[in-house]
């Protein structure tokens, strides 16, 4: 259960795992683009799924010094330099992100890029989130 109000158009098909939009007001927080590395940028993985973990984990440990959490995102955009990447671990994908973000689903973008700015990133990940007032 959202604590902002999903935007669904009524009679439009059901969206797996994102809304189409949110309507939230409070405080807002902006998060630059997270990729999988750790604490220390230093990547501990080359795998997509590993990274993508990873990413996750470090908007959850952003959203806290913020005073929010999962539930508070309205808003993530994801690029990633490889589309199919993406598509093969979609089931995976599932488990990894309810494991950092619940049952947490805001609106989302997917964008693939021919690289990113960490030549090891396969992913990252901006995200936007509301703290209700």
């Amino acid at each position: 259960m959202s604590i902002h109000d999903i935007l669904h158009p009524k009679g439009w098909k059901a969206t797996p795992g994102y809304s189409n939009g949110i309507a939230a007001r409070g405080k807002t927080l902006f998060l630059g683009g997270m990729i999988g590395w750790n604490a220390d940028q230093e990547f501990e993985t080359d795998d997509f799924l590993g990274q993508v973990d990873q990413a996750l984990a470090n908007i959850v440990a952003v959203l806290a010094e913020g005073g929010a959490g999962p539930e508070h995102v309205t808003r993530l955009t994801w690029f990633v330099t490889d589309k199919r990447a993406y598509l093969d671990a979609l089931s995976d994908l599932g488990r990894v992100y309810r494991k950092h973000m619940g049952r947490s689903y805001p609106a989302m973008a997917l964008v693939q890029v021919v690289a990113l700015v960490e030549d090891r990133a396969l992913v990252e990940i901006e995200a936007t989130a509301v703290i209700p007032d």
